[in-house]
């Protein structure tokens, strides 16, 4: 843990003028580190009291000049030590006008309290914010940017409805914890391992606990135990994190739809949230990105709706997480404009609402997509595409035992009724690539446990961008099931890259009504799985093929189903099931499309 940064020089003449400017300072100068640049002030470690009296800490960055500035606040569980050396933005912060609060959240680093993720940031980003706007080097206008953990806190602070907010930039982040801590039902398996890398090392430092305390020992540590630890059963009774996460347990205690997660829940607070919000993410980031970026812009849409400016855009390129200044997702290239300049869509935003510039800002279109395939960005009115028209394409096989079926346009039909697929938890799909983008997933195509359905090859360009529905009728011989639907781009030399993020192509059968308790199946009836959550924008080409895949799993980025109607979170028995898909004329397996025509 970086400790305070004692700097006794002297400040230099702009600082000494700020500091006769706001001689209350004085004995700020005392307790925290000072240093200078060429550009900027840098006050270290200065302490922010919370309401319940607790105090955080935070680096503040000023500008050289006196006066006082539009504010910038940034709140991080990763190190506030470590947040310029990550992110280009903080150094061109001062030089702009504008005065930066970079903040270790509760309990991390060098803030004092216990960690518990996200569940206090409303209101210590309130606290936070509204300190920000009263002190000496604040003129009160007060915005937040960051990606990740650090979006999240942003919405969770706006829909406490600070008065100083005036604009922010979540990136990368969520809109429900339905689809943030899960997603159709089943536990996201990716803390697993944001807890060991990120949060564990330093609660055991701070709590004096045995185990790996740095990045580099848990990393090291991962290597060897991931696969135990990935796979251990029941979840709620592994041993790793009980002393250094124990909000990872209480996490797995409660299910989607139990209410314990309101506090998490945005989609019914934007009315709260008065700020001028610019959504970011990208198709191949976490699954909650993309679903966050347009369900939180249409959300406060809605609540603006009389508003001359709703003062709100949604921007998604091609990217993974946190990887925008590039051009590649996995395997797949798209181009020299695929890269944005996210730390200049920072500051134009920030500009024009925080120090009311006229720079054209609120004149863009509200809507900013990259359509991969094509490789081009294309600005829109609204999401969905008003000009998008649903095209289902249907599912069915000229065989029921083969792996490779067929998908038809309306009006054609499938030879066979129904095709089978085996579903094994003790040997569930695994994905052979470690990190999120484009892979090439051809090599999944004719398993067991796995049913592709390939359309014919485009006569012409076909470009699908908006929300995606799989309507998918299913039986099992057990009393529940995980439903993947993934989708794929099908090249003519067979590369099969995915479109998205594994997360929005799952549903479990239990969960298909979003209930609180699991409505399990009764084995060897019919049932409509409706998977509504996936959104992409890809242009397959001529020649392309769309490819749907199923399967009962794809481990380990969530969850397994255990298919004995009994959670993986208290128990670990498992059973192999069959599970068939209808595609006769009474159970028409389908998924629509949103083509747009040209």
């Amino acid at each position: 843990m970086q400790g305070a940064m004692k700097n006794h020089k002297a400040i230099g003449v702009a600082g000494l003028g700020l500091a006769i400017l706001c001689g209350a300072w004085h004995l700020g100068f005392a307790r925290a580190g000072v240093r200078n640049s060429s550009s900027h002030i840098e006050l270290k470690d200065v302490s922010v009291p919370m309401r319940d009296g607790l105090v955080l800490r935070a680096d503040v960055w000023l500008p050289a000049a006196e006066g006082r500035f539009p504010t910038l606040v940034y709140r991080t569980p990763y190190g506030k030590h470590d947040a310029p050396k990550e992110w280009s933005t903080f150094e061109k912060l001062p030089p702009r006008g504008y005065a930066v609060v970079i903040q270790d959240v509760r309990g991390r680093y060098a803030s004092d309290g216990e960690f518990s993720p996200y569940q206090n940031e409303g209101k210590d980003g309130y606290d936070t914010i509204e300190w920000a706007a009263r002190q000496p080097w604040s003129d009160g206008n007060v915005g937040t940017f960051g990606l990740s953990y650090p979006g999240a806190v942003q919405w969770l602070a706006a829909v406490e409805n600070p008065p100083h907010l005036k604009a922010m930039v979540p990136a990368m982040t969520f809109s429900t914890p339905r689809n943030f801590f899960y997603s159709g039902g089943l536990f996201d398996g990716s803390w697993l391992d944001w807890v060991w890398m990120n949060i564990a090392p330093d609660a055991r430092k701070r709590k004096n606990l045995p185990g790996p305390r740095t990045h580099a020992e848990a990393k090291a540590a991962w290597k060897m135990e991931h696969e135990r630890v990935e796979g251990y059963l029941p979840l709620r009774d592994l041993p790793d994190l009980k002393q250094a996460a124990p909000f990872y347990y209480q996490w797995l205690a409660h299910a989607p739809s139990d209410s314990w997660w309101d506090w998490a829940e945005l989609r019914n607070k934007y009315d709260r949230v008065h700020c001028a919000v610019l959504n970011f993410s990208g198709w191949y980031d976490e699954a909650y990105g993309p679903d966050g970026a347009t369900t939180n812009f249409n959300g406060l849409l809605a609540a603006r709706k009389a508003a001359k400016d709703p003062a709100t855009r949604t921007i998604i390129g091609p990217w993974t997480h946190g990887a925008q200044d590039t051009q590649m997702s996995g395997e797949r290239e798209f181009g020299p404009t695929a890269p944005v300049d996210y730390d200049e869509l920072i500051l134009r935003w920030m500009d024009h609402y925080l120090r009311n510039m006229d720079n054209g800002v609120e004149k863009e279109a509200p809507v900013r997509v990259f359509v991969m395939g094509t490789n081009a960005w294309r600005e829109e009115k609204a999401w969905p595409l008003e000009r998008a028209h649903a095209t289902p394409l249907y599912l069915g096989a000229d065989s029921p035992t083969g792996r490779i079926g067929k998908l038809y346009w309306a009006g054609e039909k499938s030879a066979t009724k129904t095709t089978t697929f085996a579903s094994d938890p003790a040997h569930p799909i695994k994905d052979s690539y470690d990190a999120y983008g484009a892979h090439d997933y051809r090599a999944l195509a004719g398993r067991e446990d796995v049913l592709v359905f390939d359309s014919e090859p485009m006569a012409k360009d076909t470009e699908v961008t908006g929300p995606i529905k799989a309507e998918i009728y299913a039986s099992a011989d057990v009393k529940d099931f995980d439903l993947w639907v993934r989708l794929l781009d099908v090249a003519p030399d067979g590369t099969a890259f995915n479109l998205m993020s594994p997360g929005l192509d799952v549903l479990r059968a239990s969960w298909r009504n979003e209930t609180t308790k699991p409505e399990l199946l009764e084995p060897g009836r019919i049932y409509k799985l409706t998977l509504d959550r996936m959104l992409t924008s890809n242009t397959f080409l001529k020649g392309h093929k769309i490819r749907v895949q199923l399967s009962g799993a794809f481990y380990p980025h969530f969850s397994r189903n255990l298919q004995t109607g009994k959670s993986e979170i208290v128990s670990k028995e498992s059973r192999v099931g069959r599970i068939t898909v209808h595609h006769d004329s009474e159970h028409a397996s389908r998924v629509i499309f949103p083509i747009i025509e040209k």
